[in-house]
């Protein structure tokens, strides 16, 4: 009954069913995780789009921006809100990785 129209008096509402996508684990958004990082480090010092990321782990975008996002409160990458010319990005987010975490993988 997807789509189906339902008739309240005159009013005609359409009916429409939401899917809820599955759950990843813990453990898999970790690993998702150090992919987006391995990603960073291998193109440093480039700055990447969240676009460009999601491509090359073929993730949604809005779920790599949120772990991004989740990364930049740990401290592992850095959001540049800049363009080369100094104008401020309004709906796009450039990344590159933290200098802490390239470190760490420089080391190993």
């Amino acid at each position: 009954m997807f789509g189906q129209n339902l008739r309240l008096g005159k009013v005609f509402k359409r009916s429409i069913l939401y899917f809820k996508m599955p759950t990843i684990s813990k453990e898999k958004i970790e690993r998702i995780s150090e992919q987006i990082l391995s990603y960073l480090y291998g193109v440093s010092p480039r700055l990447v789009f969240t676009v460009d990321v999601a491509r090359e782990i073929a993730r949604d975008e809005e779920f790599v921006k949120r772990l991004l996002l989740e990364l930049e409160k740990k401290g592992l990458v850095v959001r540049v809100n800049k363009n080369s010319k100094g104008g401020i990005y309004l709906r796009r987010m450039r990344w590159r990785i933290s200098n802490r975490a390239f470190e760490v993988y420089a080391r190993s």
